[in-house]
This record gives structure tokens, sequence and C-alpha cells, in this order.
């Protein structure tokens, strides 16, 4: 960053030399100075002076543009990292997830999505941070740490979300007011018993899609709840909906980067139709690919972040 502030620099001056150089030149002129008027030296000089103070500007910007695609490639690995391999089967369930990054700076972080396997079942994890770039990536890391204690630690599944809220509102108050213009994430949070059901609480986020016998069903909350981090603003509690979850049943989980890509027209990809189309086949084939049609949508630049977790109750 000190190399590309100090080439700046040099670039400035060095226009502003040649410059002056243009200046001096039409005013000295030549020696019939009656051909050029003082319109002809204007134009002179804004000719000979454009050229270096454009190259100045462009080589400010190409700068900034690579400074947001460094960052935004940090965000991406990071939140990379954070999302741990699922394991691909956990009792009589099998997993599947998948991050695909923005290709936009700066828009990559925030996805998350997490499974833990506890004395209550299996908890599922699927966020939406309202932040991008390394803040997101931050307030990812501590949803999923608080999911990951409060998953095996509390009894109900609203406990859980009352977890995830309070770590929310401790890191949001550390956090400077300027940085953080959206202070919340959308979540869903799933438990799996041994039962033939499923629970869920939705914390603001998209529904999820129920796969049966080949078709897709939409899961609207009975009451919906606050996004993670203003609960307290919203007023307004979180509530269990219990979902048949049989044997050869499929939950889909994903985040509005899914829903809501785009293509170089400026349609949104029919996600539900997309699912719909591949419900019948293998699980790993399902998610592998709802994101290639997600890449083949947007071209390969998606604009947004998307995550996607899919699970399956298979015979015990």
């Amino acid at each position: 960053m000190r190399c590309a502030r100090l080439l700046s620099r040099a670039l400035f001056v060095l226009a502003f030399a040649l410059f002056v150089l243009a200046i001096a030149a039409v005013s000295i002129g030549s020696p019939n100075r009656g051909a050029a008027g003082p319109a002809s030296r204007a134009a002179v000089c804004t000719a000979l002076a454009a050229a270096p103070v454009a190259a100045v500007g462009e080589a400010i910007r190409q700068r900034r543009r690579r400074a947001l695609s460094r960052a935004d490639s940090s965000a991406a690995t990071a939140q990379r990292v954070l999302l741990r391999p699922l394991p691909g089967r956990i009792g009589d369930l099998r997993l599947r997830g998948t991050y695909l990054p923005a290709r936009t700076a700066p828009r990559s972080g925030g996805d998350l999505y997490d499974a833990v396997r506890g004395p209550y079942g299996v908890r599922l994890l699927i966020g939406d941070v309202r932040a991008k770039g390394m803040l997101a990536v931050e307030a990812s890391a501590v949803l999923l740490r608080g999911f990951r204690e409060a998953a095996y630690q509390e009894e109900t599944l609203t406990g859980v979300a009352r977890r995830l809220e309070g770590e929310a509102r401790r890191h949001i108050a550390r956090l400077p007011g300027a940085e953080t213009p959206e202070r919340f994430a959308t979540a869903l949070l799933v438990e799996i018993p041994s039962g033939p059901v499923a629970r869920v609480v939705h914390c603001g986020h998209p529904e999820p899609l129920l796969i049966r016998d080949g078709l897709v069903r939409v899961c609207p909350p009975e009451r919906p709840g606050a996004p993670i981090g203003m609960a307290d603003l919203v007023g307004t509690g979180h509530t269990v909906h219990t979902l048949p979850f049989r044997v050869g049943d499929r939950l889909v989980l994903y985040t509005d980067g899914f829903t809501e890509a785009r293509d170089a027209a400026g349609r949104f990809q029919p996600f539900a139709e997309r699912v719909a189309e591949r419900a019948a086949a293998p699980l790993d084939d399902l998610v592998d690919g709802l994101r290639a049609d997600l890449v083949r949508h947007t071209g390969g630049e998606p604009r947004d972040d998307a995550a996607l977790l899919a699970v399956e109750r298979e015979p015990r």
C-alpha cells in the first residue's frame, strides 16, 4: 500500500510538471507569436495535460479496484475456513452443504451454515449476516461459535435462538456505529430428533423447502421471528414450527444468494423450479446441480455470496 501511494504521488507530480511545461512552451511560442491566439494556446495546454492527468486518475482507480478485490478475496477465503466441512452422515441423516462467494467486490462474506449432533438431536443452522467483507466474517465467527455451544447445551431450539440473540447483541455493542449500518443476521434453526419430525425456528430467513416423493413444498413459518440482533427492536419472540420429516424426505436450506441471483437481463433465478427439476437426483447431485445452476444463471459472476445446506432422512 505504501508503494502504491508513493506511485500515485509521483504520477501526480509528473502530470503537474508536464502541465507547467505545456504552459511555458505555449507562452514562449515560436518566433512568429502572432500565429497562435489565446484560444489556441489553451487548447494545446489542455491536450498536453489531459493525458497524464487521465493516467493518474486511471492508476488510482485501478489501485482501488485491486485493493477491493484483494479484500474481497480475503473475506471469501476466511469465510470458507469458518465453514468447516459437514459430515456426510450423522445417524440416519445425510448432509451436504455448499458455499459460493460473490465475484463482485466487496460482497463476499456473511453466509454461513453448520450442523451439530447433541443430546437433543441434530441441529442445523443456516444464516446470512447483513454486512460484507471482514465485518461479515467476524460476525459469522461469533454466530457459529455461539451456535456450536448452544446447540449442544440448550434443551430447546428457542433457547438456541435466544443464545444467538445474546451473542449478536454483545458483538454489536463492541462495533463502531459508523461501521454497522445493518446490525443483524437472518437465520434458520432446524432440529431433527430421532422421531419423524423436524422443528424449525425462523429468524427472518427464507423458508426451507421440503422434498417428499419428488415434490417440492415451501414451508412458511406459522409465526415469523425477528432476525438475530433485532428481537428487542421488533418485539417478537421465537417460536417453533414442527414439520413431518419421514424417511426419504429432504430439507433444503438456503440463503438469498440463490433466490435473488440475477442474469445479465436482470431476471431472478427461479430457484424453487430448479429444486423441483432435480428433486429425484441423489443428494450430492442435487446440491452440485443447484450450485451449477446458480453459476450458469449469473454467467459465473454472482453479485452476492450464496450458501445451501441439504439434509435427507434415510432408513436406519
